[in-house]
């Protein structure tokens, strides 16, 4: 646990949330979900 002290002087690392599929976050498409059928 850091001190008070630290938090004020570094302040906290926000957690990224993780995709489960970072690579196609730009082509939804090659996830194999389709949202809509043409």
């Amino acid at each position: 646990m850091p001190t008070i002290n630290q938090l004020v002087r570094k302040g906290r690392k926000r957690i990224k949330k993780k995709t489960n599929t970072p690579a196609l976050k730009g082509a939804p498409q090659k996830r194999g979900v389709c949202t809509r059928v043409y």
